[in-house]
């Protein structure tokens, strides 16, 4: 049986989020699953990858085969460096302590990314936020003034009409 891990959708149209499961490779793409292993929901910026770590490793280890979406989503999250890590130490390349100490340093870094990134897109909105109500303002404002001076237009003119009206009944 040819088992592979894979996304299965849910979700509304236009919405959509997905599962990541192990299935048998001949199973319906949201049919009969093995096990759900996390959620991946793409509409988040960053997108929102939920995955149990070790039941994905355990899978991988036993030789599951990922689609290639999947596979670029465990390498986000690090499952696939770890598996690539420990298929070293069972070759006597590098030790269990190696392997922990190189994966730990790579999780930190990857994690420094993620709050970067999250930090610069909040700016990013206040930023925009802060700019459209400037725009708003200057908008009203140059509104405000324009019905002002239209309002104060309106004023002189019954005023110049006036003294007219008055030498023409005289």
């Amino acid at each position: 049986m040819a088992v592979k891990i894979r996304l299965q959708r849910h979700g509304k149209k236009d919405s959509a989020f997905y599962h990541v499961v192990v299935a048998d490779g001949r199973a319906p793409r949201d049919g009969k699953f093995i096990e759900k292993l996390g959620v991946y929901n793409p509409n988040s910026n960053p997108a929102t990858i939920d995955i149990n770590f070790d039941s994905t490793l355990n899978w991988l280890m036993k030789g599951a085969q990922p689609t290639d979406t999947c596979r670029a989503i465990l390498s986000y999250k690090g499952v696939m460096l770890k598996k690539h890590l420990l298929e070293g130490v069972k070759k006597g390349a590098l030790t269990e302590a190696q392997v922990e100490q190189k994966f730990n340093k790579w999780v930190s870094d990857k994690e420094g990314k993620i709050v970067g990134k999250k930090d610069r897109l909040k700016t990013e909105t206040s930023k925009q936020a802060s700019d459209r109500l400037k725009a708003e303002t200057a908008a009203k404002e140059a509104k405000a003034a324009k019905v002002a001076a239209k309002a104060a237009a309106a004023v002189e003119a019954p005023a110049q009409d006036a003294p007219a009206a008055e030498e023409g009944n005289a």
